[in-house]
């Protein structure tokens, strides 16, 4: 996939002494020191990063972190001090930092839309002309803005609202309208500066869920900022976690929770729930690993019998044969049999290998290319739970 989104070196300060600031910065002097010196603020320092064709990147940290500076970069609302911001058109990339006003308003138009956590809807607008003003401002004819805008309401369950003005709406229902008058641009790009954090927990999952299942539809390229980890863990395909203006790891969901950079990330990594980001193939019990004997390997009093092709063909514990589950991702968990081993997909996510833990009341044995890799026991949902995984990785 090609890059969407390019930034590199980049640089915003704010303030009047840009130039001084600047050489502070590459004398390696702090945030605060350099406030202290010209008076400047630091918004964001040499951020690095390279956003895919349909990734959400999870833009992440504390408030004053520069998340939202850097986001708004993007699209020209923060002035670049230094460095490229690259955002595609077309065949071309184009730099926010040196672009004109014409290209400016070009890409701001027709590749890149920001959903705000205000959501920035005018009241005196139906749902339906809310969705369909940027449209009009694209110089759409009001027949296809508005077909095309009734398109993106029946998308997020809001066709009965459609001519309802914006204040008989609650909360979570506005957001859905921003999100609807953002997908109706047809961007390449949507930016979501915590789009949902002012919402109910309940609501804002709900959200959160449609949002994936939009990206999945539409394969839009997010740009997403949070300061909830576990909501950024929730949606990202990336994450980069901010700190003091910089861009301190940036990874894998799952790469971040095993292997946090440093002690600020393995702070916030440490409260976030395992089950929802760590998968199977991080916390095994690999195969080599395992106590052997003639015919196979043992763990927890289990023998797995190995066939030729070393895998699994009979298991058993205190001589008595446990029947054998096939589970694939998707397929329901209610029809495995108790007192079983299963065998699932070597990346089966911790949660689904939980409940079907809880299920069979036995390990289960994970598959890679058709072959038996290892084993997930209670002890591997032990250390998940319990944060031993940090350090641990899949290359197993």
């Amino acid at each position: 996939m090609s890059s969407v989104v390019s930034i590199q070196n980049l640089d915003v300060v704010f303030g009047d002494n840009t130039r001084e600031t600047l050489s502070l910065m590459d004398q390696g002097k702090s945030r605060n020191e350099i406030l202290g010196i010209t008076g400047d603020v630091v918004g964001v320092q040499n951020a690095n990063i390279e956003v895919k064709e349909g990734e959400i990147c999870v833009l992440m940290g504390l408030s004053g972190s520069g998340k939202s500076t850097l986001l708004r970069t993007i699209n020209g609302l923060n002035k670049v001090a230094r460095g490229q911001c690259l955002v595609r058109d077309g065949d071309t990339m184009v730099d926010m930092a040196t672009c004109n006003e014409t290209m400016l308003r070009h890409i701001r138009t027709n590749r890149v839309s920001m959903v705000f956590q205000s959501f920035a809807l005018m009241p005196w607008l139906t749902v339906l002309e809310n969705v369909a003003f940027g449209l009009e401002m694209q110089g759409l004819g009001k027949t296809e803005r508005l077909e095309k805008a009734r398109k993106q309401i029946d998308m997020v369950g809001l066709n009965a609202w459609a001519d309802k003005k914006i204040d008989e709406l609650s909360g979570g229902m506005k957001q859905r309208v921003g999100l609807a008058r953002a997908f109706a641009m047809d961007s390449d790009v949507l930016l979501m500066d915590e789009p949902f954090s002012a919402l109910d927990p309940l609501i804002r999952s709900q959200l959160q869920d449609e949002l994936i299942e939009l990206q999945q539809r539409l394969n839009k390229t997010i740009i997403f900022v949070s300061h909830d980890l576990d909501e950024a863990l929730k949606i990202g395909s990336k994450i980069a976690i901010m700190e003091s203006a910089k861009i301190i790891q940036e990874d894998k969901p799952e790469a971040i929770v095993l292997n946090p950079a440093t002690e600020y990330v393995e702070k916030f990594v440490a409260h976030t729930n395992p089950l929802n980001v760590l998968k199977g193939s991080s916390l095994m019990s690999p195969k080599g690993e395992m106590e052997t004997f003639d015919f196979g390997c043992v763990d927890g009093g289990i023998y797995y019998h190995l066939d030729g092709q070393g895998n699994v063909n009979r298991a058993e514990c205190n001589g008595q044969v446990l029947n054998i589950n096939d589970w694939q991702i998707g397929e329901s968990i209610d029809s495995l049999a108790v007192d079983s081993v299963t065998n699932v997909p070597f990346d089966i996510s911790m949660r689904d290998a939980a409940e079907i833990r809880y299920k069979t009341g036995r390990p289960l044995m994970l598959i890679k290319d058709g072959h038996f890799v290892g084993i997930l026991n209670d002890n591997n949902f032990y250390h998940a739970l319990l944060g031993k995984h940090f350090g641990q990785s899949d290359e197993s």
